[in-house]
């Protein structure tokens, strides 16, 4: 192999930086978008998580008012009953 000028070497080393550059840009790129990813999935899963609990609470507030107003009406029996 002949010898490199030092232009020859300089460009080459130019090169070779420009490559190393973008394959770290790359790289980059690739941890940067699945990390959005996990990101996306945990948001996901938090609002289906409060979602199922928001349900959770409106059906015991029913069941509360419910037996509230079983309680209440059974009493008002009672009430009326003695009279």
């Amino acid at each position: 192999m002949a010898k490199q000028t030092k232009a020859q070497r300089s460009a080459a080393a130019k090169k070779a930086s420009a490559t190393r550059k973008r394959r770290a840009a790359k790289g980059s790129e690739a941890q940067l978008k699945s990390a959005a990813q996990g990101t996306a999935r945990r948001v996901s899963e938090a609002a289906k998580a409060t979602r199922s609990t928001a349900e959770k609470a409106v059906k015991a507030a029913a069941k509360r008012a419910d037996a509230e107003k079983t309680r209440l009406q059974a009493a008002a029996k009672r009430r009326s009953s003695k009279r």
